[in-house]
This record gives structure tokens, sequence and C-alpha cells, in this order.
């Protein structure tokens, strides 16, 4: 999600009258970012039937949705600076027409390897769209307005992410005129069609004064340094992190630090940079920079994981799991409202919304140690509405506060600059928390098997099995249980559940143990996935809180209030 933009030709910088369109351009701003962050999260959910389809193997899957990640983080902060040079408007049109046509690519392809060049045709004129919202919504309100306009964001997201898994599961099994996932894609038609006639008839049109020039050197090593750290981190855990990843992340840094430098030698020689430097000297802009890579890295390392294990742990259906979530967004729906009401407290709404959301995940763990297993939706339901409140009451200021002291010459840097945090801030969210989570799963449920195993052995004695034989059975059954849930590729049985239903097969004595004993060794299974996945759920959830307690901590960086800065930078 992203924002940018330069005032109308109609409405001089110097006037304080707002343009005239500003809250139907704010739809179509609104528009394309449900475009992104429904193209985000639907190949999740459509992924097993694009494979089956298609062909490709398990890592397919994973690219499905690297390719879009990966391509739009590259040339995020390059689609921001293009917004300086060639118009806003002009390049919002771009990149809605070239994401429209990918989507058109990823309907008709007819092999992996097309699809997943589709995908990154959707990231690249994703990332020329995105960054071109926040700066004008900058431009077009009034600051009066414009927390209300940048709260609007956090609502949008909270929805996007929630009806995303939702729509998808829901067109891929309404299978209409016979498209099957295709139907994911072909609905963006429209919606792209809607955005392009908007942006035509409701955005500003944008003139620069000073046009400056692309900065190609910039771009190639900005390009650069954010791919190899972005894909590292996106594709580590599926290689099981090998000494290559952390090379890459490690050749990031130095990458970053020659851009760094060239951007200021090229600023010092008076030419135009990608980045401009001055942002960062910034209180507000930098402060914001470091928060939102906190913030999005807790959010969306939460919503991976909690999906986790509402699906896998709990084994809730793609729409179910959707709908447990349905709470979160209407949360950050009152959320928003509530931070409407008291804008004049600025940093300290948005303080007031870490720790209420801190609040709300630590509810989420206690309802999970209060109800165990057997945890449902309508108990989830409570602590989840909470977290919404503070997501909301915590996103409304932020972009007002963050941007409010950037000048309209830097609105495209710091528009392409801030999407790309927030990218980057997914991905580290999604590889650290991720991580964590597959890391203890494993241990997790093998220690779930362990508390089970009292049990399953008085069942295994009264279908005549030796206790000798019972060991054989319950080590199998916790090695199975374990493997299978860390395993990259559900489709494939483990080798160590090949050897269970060997050891199985050996202790049957009679066809009526036949049906107990797999009986039980199902129960104890289902039982131990269940607990595993909520012990370890339960330890993500302390992680999280403390990401949130480190956001409330650093929103002492910014500015008290967005129209401090305003007056500041004006």
């Amino acid at each position: 999600m992203s924002t940018t933009g330069v005032a109308s030709a109609e409405t001089p910088t110097d006037s304080p009258a707002p343009y005239r369109w500003r809250w139907a351009a704010l739809f179509v701003i609104l528009a394309a970012e449900v475009m992104d962050l429904l193209d985000a999260v639907v190949t999740n959910i459509a992924g097993p039937s694009m494979r089956a389809d298609l062909g490709g193997g398990a890592s397919t899957l994973q690219w499905l949705a690297a390719a879009y990640t990966l391509s739009m983080a590259v040339g995020l902060v390059t689609g921001g600076r293009l917004g300086d040079i060639h118009g806003r408007r002009n390049m919002f049109l771009v990149g809605a027409a070239g994401f429209t046509v990918g989507s058109l690519l990823c309907a008709v392809s007819v092999s992996p390897a097309m699809l997943i060049g589709a995908r990154v045709v959707q990231g690249l004129f994703g990332a020329v769209m995105l960054p071109q919202g926040l700066g004008m919504i900058k431009e077009m309100f009034p600051p009066k307005e414009s927390q209300k306009a940048f709260g609007m964001f956090g609502p949008v997201m909270g929805l996007s992410a929630v009806s995303g898994p939702i729509l998808a599961g829901w067109l891929v099994d309404a299978d209409y005129f016979g498209t099957g996932w295709r139907m994911i894609f072909l609905i963006n038609l429209p919606l792209g069609a809607a955005a392009l006639l908007g942006a035509v008839r409701y955005l500003p049109k944008t003139r620069s004064e000073s046009k400056p020039r692309l900065d190609i050197p910039g771009m190639l090593l900005v390009s650069l340094a954010a791919l190899l750290l972005i894909f590292p981190l996106v594709q580590g855990r599926e290689y099981d992190w090998p000494a290559w990843t952390f090379v890459m992340m490690a050749a990031s840094v130095a990458v970053f630090a020659v851009f760094a430098l060239y951007e200021a030698r090229r600023s010092r020689a008076g030419l135009d940079p990608l980045v401009v430097i001055s942002l960062f000297r910034k209180r507000g802009f930098s402060g914001g920079m470091i928060l939102g890579l906190v913030f999005f890295s807790a959010m969306q390392g939460f919503m991976l994981v909690f999906n986790l294990y509402t699906q896998i742990g709990l084994g809730y259906s793609p729409l179910k799991a959707g709908l447990v979530m349905v709470p979160w967004s209407g949360g950050m729906i009152v959320g928003f409202g509530l931070a409407q009401a008291v804008t004049r407290f600025g940093r300290t709404v948005l303080q007031g919304g870490a720790l209420v959301m801190a609040l709300g995940v630590f509810a989420v763990w206690l309802t999970l140690d209060l109800a165990g297993s057997g945890v449902g939706p309508w108990q989830l339901l409570p602590s989840l509405l909470v977290t919404g409140i503070g997501m909301g009451l915590l996103m409304a200021p932020f972009f007002d506060i963050v941007l409010a002291s950037v000048e309209q010459h830097e609105t495209g840097s710091a528009s392409g600059t801030m999407t790309a945090v927030q990218q980057l801030g997914g991905a580290f969210g999604v590889a650290i928390l991720g991580t964590v989570f597959f890391g203890l799963l494993g241990g997790g449920i093998a220690t779930a098997v362990d508390h089970h195993s009292d049990g399953l052995r008085r069942q295994l004695t009264a279908a005549h099995v030796a206790p000798a034989a019972q060991d054989r059975v319950v080590a199998d059954l916790r090695t199975c249980a374990s493997d299978r849930a860390v395993a990259k590729d559900p489709a494939a049985t483990p080798a160590s559940c090949v050897t269970l239903e060997k050891d199985t097969r050996s202790v049957i004595t009679s066809p009526q143990d036949g049906a107990r004993i797999p009986a039980a060794l199902r129960s104890t299974a289902t039982s131990a996935f269940k607990g595993g996945f909520g012990s370890v759920m339960k330890t993500v959830l302390w992680i999280v809180d403390g990401m949130l307690v480190l956001t409330f901590l650093l929103a002492f960086l910014l500015p008290r209030r967005a129209r401090d800065e305003e007056s500041a930078g004006h």
C-alpha cells in the first residue's frame, strides 16, 4: 500500500482551496490498493488448483506469491520517483493499465512459467501504480482532513486481507463459466477498467515545476539491494536457510551503503537523486520508517501464523478461516472511527492504538490458554475485535504524521520509500515469525504426542499390542506427526509416516484390532496437532506483543502532531 501525489493544475500549491474531487479520487486510490492486496493473498488459496491444472512442483506454489512480492519490492522506490518525473496521475494510469494486462496474462496462462512471469508483470506495474497514492492524498486534502483520508487505508487493508481468501475460495469453488482459478485474475479486469476510468475522471493532473531526471545508476543499485534482501527473506525458510541466504542479506547491506553514498554524492553535485537524502534528516519521516518496519513486520507475521494455526492446526476451511478474521476487520473500522474523534491528540492516538492492539493479542493468547485445542470462532471474536480496534487507532494517524513534513519535490521519493518499507516489513515478519513458528512446531507437536501417549498406550493395550511394540508405534507416531506438520510439500508423505504405517500393520493381529488401532492413532495425532499448534501459536503471540510494545516506544521518535510538522515544513 502506498501513496504519492502532486497538486492539481487547477489547484495551485500556494492556494488553500482543497481539490474539488478529492474524495472521489481517494476511492480510486483505494481501489488500486484493494487490487494489490487481493492479488497478494489469493494465490495462497488458489495455488493448489493452479498446480493441479498447470502442473509444476511444490516450489511453484511458493513462486506464485514470491514472484509478485519480489518484483513489486524491487520496483517501488523507482516507481515513486517516476511520479515526480512524469506526473503521478500519468504513472498511476500506466501502472493500473499494466497491472490489468498482467492480470489478463495470469488468467490465460498455460504453464507455470507463464503464470509466474505474468505475476512478475503484475508486481512491476503495481510498483508503478501504488506509490502515486499517498502523495496525491497529501496534496489534495487540507490538513484538517488528511488524517481521515490517510486513516482509510487501515480498514481497507484489513477488509482486503480478510476478504481475499474468502473471495478466492468462493471463485475457485464456484467455477464460473468453467474458469476455475482463472476467475481470481479475470475479476481484476472490470476492477482495473473502473480504476482507469476513475483515474481519468477524478485524479488531479500533475506537473512538476522542475522536472527531475531519472537516476538510472541509483535505480539499478537500489533494485539490486532490494532483491538481495527480499529474495532470501521470502524464500529462505523454504530452503532451510542455507549459508547463501545470509550472504545475500549481508551483500544487500553493502549495496545499500554504496547506494546511500552515491545518492549523497549525486545530491552534492546538484543532480537529481532517486531518493532525496533530505528526507532522512526529518525526524517524522525517518522515525516513521523505523516504526513502520517493526509494525508491518508484526502485523503481517501475525496474520500469516494465525492463518496457519486456524487452517492447519484447527482444520478450518479457507472460507471459515477468513470469516474468523472478520472481527479483526470490523475492529479496524471501529478504531478508525474512534481515531477521527480524537485527532487532536496526534501521536498519542497512535501509541494508544499500539497498546490496545497489544492488549488484543494478549487476549488471543489468554483465549487459547483457557479454551485449549477446542477453541472456536466465537471464543476468538472479542480478542480479535480488540486487536482490530488497536490497529485502526494506530494506522489512522500514521501516514499523516510521517508524511506531514515532506515537501512536494520529495513526495515521490517518500512515497516509494514508505511503500518499500511496508513490503520489507511484511517480508521480515513472514520470514521471522514464520521461521520461529515452523522451527518450534515440530517439537511442539512431538511434545503434544508425549502428553497423549498414556491414553494411546491404554488403547493399544486393549488391542493386545505388546509393550515393546507400543513403544515403537508411539515413537513412530511422534516422528510422523512432527514431520508432517513441517513438511514443505503437504501432498507428500514423509518417510516416517510410511514407517508408522508399516509398524502399525505389523502389530495388528485381528480384523477388530485392524480398525481400533488406526482409529486410536488418528485420534491421538489430531489431538496432538491441535495441542502442538496451539502451544507454538501462544509462543509467537508473545513475540508479536513484544514487537507492538517496541512500536509504542518507537513512536516517541515521531512529532507529537502532524500539523506541527506541517508548519515546520512550510
